[in-house]
């Protein structure tokens, strides 16, 4: 570089930075399932989309297809210069890590996990409040007081759905009984629709009528076995109404779609809690199952979410006490 005197290197370091800044894209690495799962990754991906329809920008974005890609595809990202990088998952969390401390410049984010380091920021969700919302409902559209939950890989997260379903249903009908099945105990819970089937058809067979799935795209295989069955069923993390209209009750919405989307616009460090209160989490009213809520349902679960929100209702919260009681 020629010499040049200070006041106008400096400019030019200002401008040389100010390139790199603008040229830096973000990124946003699925978790298993992919980012069509209809589900999780999905929500993601539409975060993503909008940013991109609002900015006119390109972002970058890898699927995992195989846990060991995790850590690689983090990386990689992180090489290529891509900020911020949005994680999404909980089983990113170790290699998110692990790879922003090796790129303190860079900023991360991790959706249902907490990594505590400067260049980090942890978006959490409150699942139990929404979860508890969609349990209330099933309770008061069940015929018979016997509603069922089908989990994905069998873990506190998806365990803090269950317990807040759990409670919701108890809270609408205090005999209600809540029959539960995991899919299994590896990633591949999450993608196995022929697995949540089978279970969703058990459950049926046993008396159920309504089951609420937290299993990704696993679920899609519990919504067609309810609407082979003449069941209902409750979707999860995006609206998944639309999927058998008649058939899906709600969806246990979670804004993982938002929580992408603010991130793409700028990390903030720190940890963030999304629940009722926040916008995070809620149940899905549309179209699609309009007809399936009732008045006396939609009056009872608004008071409900009143009430947690100001804190009359306290759901228990499955990863805090490490049990649901």
């Amino acid at each position: 570089m020629p010499h040049l005197p200070m006041r106008k290197l400096m400019a030019f370091t200002v401008l040389a930075t100010a390139s790199v800044a603008a040229l830096a894209q973000p990124a946003v690495i699925y978790d298993m399932g992919g980012k069509f799962d209809k589900s999780f990754n999905q929500a993601a991906f539409n975060g993503a989309e909008k940013w991109k329809k609002e900015t006119g920008k390109p972002y970058l974005e890898f699927e995992i297809s195989n846990p060991t890609q995790r850590e690689q595809a983090m990386r990689r990202m992180a090489e290529r210069g891509a900020n911020p990088i949005v994680g999404i998952g909980f089983s990113q969390g170790s290699s998110l890590e692990k790879v922003a401390k090796e790129f303190p410049k860079l900023q991360f984010a991790i959706i249902d996990s907490v990594v505590a380091l400067p260049n980090v920021q942890s978006i959490v969700f409150k699942e139990h409040e929404g979860s508890f919302l969609v349990g209330m409902m099933a309770a008061m559209a069940s015929k018979n007081g016997k509603v069922g939950f089908v989990g994905g890989m069998d873990i506190p997260l998806i365990r803090k759905f269950q317990c807040g379903f759990e409670q919701g249903a108890k809270f609408a009908n205090p005999k209600a009984e809540v029959v539960a099945n995991m899919t299994g105990t590896t990633p591949t819970a999450w993608n196995d629709p022929a697995r949540g089937g089978e279970l969703a058809k058990a459950q049926f067979a046993s008396g159920v009528d309504v089951i609420f799935a937290a299993a990704g795209g696993t679920g899609l295989g519990v919504y067609q076995a309810a609407k082979d069955n003449g069941k209902l069923a409750i979707g999860v993390d995006s609206n998944q109404n639309h999927i058998h209209p008649g058939t899906m009750l709600t969806s246990m919405v979670k804004r993982v779609d938002v929580a992408v989307y603010e991130a793409f616009k700028g990390v903030k460090p720190g940890t963030s809690a999304l629940g009722l209160k926040e916008g995070g989490v809620d149940v899905a009213i549309d179209e699609h199952n309009a007809k399936l809520v009732t008045a006396d349902m939609k009056k009872r679960v608004d008071a409900a979410r009143a009430d947690i929100i100001s804190g009359k209702i306290k759901v228990i919260d499955f990863m805090v006490n490490n049990a649901c009681k």
